[in-house]
């Protein structure tokens, strides 16, 4: 490996980075993450996945207990599900996180010609869905305001009132 060579570095191909990917903590909701090598002239011996939340823990990414995978590997499916139910004691928080992915060298490796660095580009969410309820069994919107709807007239003198004001404004000042 040439020193004049650029650092190596990886690509995330999916989820897209063009926006931040929200997911549920649901069964059978899979979680897909995909990569692509650029400029690594020495291929990794592992690679390490961990999501890190936005209250400050960490979370291995992948099957692995310890987000370990080969450094060949160009993608990763993370059951979030599965781990949510196997570690109760340190679950999933609703919230932001961000991937964290380093090779064997290590998260604080510095930047080497044909060697992969540290990445942590994507951010993502994860979010628990609430159990649907029928409006046929009282279901009420908590952050709605049926204030207006309630009173439209109130609207309505309120609305007539700021024309009536803003019109005559010009009469008013002189």
């Amino acid at each position: 490996i040439a020193l004049t060579d650029p650092a190596g570095g990886v690509t995330i191909t999916q989820p897209p980075q063009t926006a931040t990917s929200f997911f549920k903590i649901a069964e059978n909701q899979l979680i897909t993450i995909a990569w692509n090598f650029t400029n690594v002239i020495a291929q990794p011996t592992s690679l390490t996945l961990v999501a890190v939340g936005a209250n400050g823990n960490t979370y291995p990414v992948g099957p692995d207990p310890s987000g370990h995978l080969p450094g060949t590997a160009t993608s990763i499916v993370w059951d979030v599900y599965s781990y949510q139910q196997a570690h109760p004691n340190t679950p999933l928080a609703q919230a932001s996180y961000t991937l964290h992915m380093w090779d064997d060298r290590g998260p604080t490796a510095t930047e080497r010609a044909g060697y992969m660095s540290p990445n942590t580009a994507l951010a993502f969410a994860l979010y628990t869905p609430q159990a649907y309820t029928p409006l046929a069994s009282g279901w009420t919107c908590t952050g709605c305001s049926g204030a207006l709807v309630a009173r439209p007239a109130l609207a309505g003198i309120f609305f007539t009132l700021f024309l009536m004001l803003f019109s005559g404004w010009r009469v008013l000042r002189t």
